[in-house]
């Protein structure tokens, strides 16, 4: 094994590569609280490129930002008996407000809370009360809020990005006059979520509803985008709720409508988190390290200067700054090139690396032997890390936006030829069974009927239904346990 390869590869430990591969880009590490992380400078880089991309979207079908309250009190969970039951275990619970030093030198809680305070799981409740505050009649709606926040769920298995007691995401909270409208909403923001997924994370996924024991506490319908990681997992990318009125009735919204009759607002909510980078590392990463697609890459390029001595330092640098002002004037997907010239002086050998594990799509290499033949040495990180191509200096502004652009396009065509390939449609029972023998398994298309039996079928497998695929024809069957009259498969997976 190279030097330089990630240690175990993927084949040989996919869980330690993972952690490794976070380790080696530099992305993240466990803080001292347990269960909980740092993300580090180009961890939080990486999410910062996916909260703008986000943001626009958001933005520009209606949504607002604003924010709430970490704290909750106890008693507005209370009020929505489902969902308070499907966050009980994961809460974390402020009983107390203030320290004080007791005679043994040790600080010990005191001023006890008339009520306690719950740590935000999700906002749901919180900011139904505001609405109940904010919404009178109907010109006052539709409400569509959407805030960037930290949440806490006290996660019993953590692992960095996919399972966190603390993480970070975005939350939308809308209010409607009608359920037509709501559920278009819930509908509507699955698919910015898909289309983000697939356009600028490079990750094919299926979009479809849940079945009912996998939806949100309190939820009348939860829809989820699905993507499979190299390991055959399922990871639940995304999720949007239509909650109907349940929250509504609970956090009293009302509103006048126009015949000025009172009635319970429709509600949704929607969100995705830091679990998308790790998303991303467990669908194009390989065992060099870390593989970005250029759309949410910090930088799209890094020109790396190589030098003997101070003469050729001297007319290297100079050449690269050149370069790096005639690049950042080119465009990628709407945006200006995001590109960095590496002038640390260190081995040239660890300075490659160090880039090629921290997945930046091209490395620029220039030395007095390129510039003698006015030509730059370009690489890939979707290639070999030896391959490379000699580009003419003034070619380099025009070529470098294609450049990114097949590498975008060509992670998502690889991802989705190995969803492809690891995907079976399966007619029994017996065949599932079979199918999931194998660790690494991957998605199984079956006609199953949302109904108890199922689960005590797949939970011995550690399998779950991850969605019922809304793209493409309906494909009448029957269930492969119950027999049961079924539109559609539904996909079957084991998952994060």
């Amino acid at each position: 094994m190279p030097a330089h390869a990630i240690s175990p590869t993927r084949a040989e430990d996919y869980p330690e590569w993972y952690q490794q591969v976070v380790r080696a880009a530099d992305l993240a590490e466990p803080s001292p609280v347990r269960g909980c992380m740092v993300i580090k400078p180009h961890g939080y880089a990486i999410w910062e490129r996916m909260q703008a991309i986000l943001d626009r979207a958001f933005k520009a079908t209606g949504h607002v930002n604003a924010y709430f309250p970490l704290f909750i009190p106890l008693s507005y969970l209370e009020q929505e008996a489902k969902h308070v039951e499907g966050f009980a275990k994961e809460c974390a619970v402020v009983t107390h407000h203030r320290l004080e030093l007791g005679p043994d030198g040790k600080l010990v809680p005191t001023g006890k809370l008339e009520e306690p305070l719950v740590v935000r799981p999700t906002s749901e409740t919180i900011i139904g009360a505001m609405y109940a505050k904010w919404v009178q009649s109907w010109r006052d709606l539709p409400l569509l809020v959407n805030q960037w926040a930290n949440v806490v769920r006290w996660e019993m298995r953590p692992r960095v990005f996919l399972r966190t007691a603390e993480f970070l995401w975005q939350e939308g909270h809308t209010a409607h006059a009608t359920r037509e409208e709501a559920v278009e909403e819930t509908l509507r923001m699955l698919d910015v979520y898909a289309t983000f997924a697939e356009q600028d994370l490079a990750m094919p996924v299926i979009r479809g509803p849940k079945p009912a024991g996998e939806r949100f506490p309190g939820a009348v319908d939860t829809y989820s985008i699905e993507a499979m990681m190299q390991d055959g997992k399922a990871l639940q990318a995304g999720t949007s709720h239509f909650l109907g009125q349940n929250f509504a009735r609970a956090q009293n919204i009302r509103f006048a409508n126009s015949a000025g009759v009172e009635e319970f607002c429709w509600t949704t909510s929607w969100g995705v988190s830091t679990r998308l980078i790790g998303a991303v590392i467990m669908t194009h990463s390989d065992d060099d390290g870390l593989v970005l697609p250029p759309r949410i890459a910090p930088h799209h390029a890094v020109l790396l200067p190589i030098a003997r001595s101070d003469e050729e330092r001297g007319a290297v640098l100079a050449a690269c700054r050149s370069l790096e002002e005639g690049l950042a004037r080119a465009s990628f997907a709407g945006e200006a090139v995001r590109v960095k010239t590496d002038a640390r002086d260190i081995r040239g050998g660890d300075k490659v690396w160090q880039h090629v594990k921290q997945g930046v799509p091209v490395r620029i290499e220039i030395g007095p032997r390129d510039l003698a033949a006015g030509t730059a040495s370009v690489s890939r990180r979707d290639r070999g890390p030896k391959e490379r191509e000699a580009i003419p200096l003034g070619a380099l502004a025009a070529r470098l936006p294609d450049i990114l652009e097949d590498q975008q396009a060509g992670l998502l065509s690889r991802a989705a030829a190995f969803r492809e390939a690891r995907s079976v449609r399966l007619g029994t029972a017996r065949e599932v069974e079979d199918h999931f023998a194998d660790p690494a398994a991957g998605f199984a298309h079956v006609h199953v009927a949302d109904e108890p039996a199922i689960a005590a079928m797949l939970d011995p497998l550690k399998v779950t239904v991850r969605c019922i695929p809304m793209e493409g024809p309906d494909e009448p069957g029957t269930c492969v346990v119950t027999g049961a009259p079924v539109t559609r498969r539904s996909v079957l997976a084991r998952a994060y």
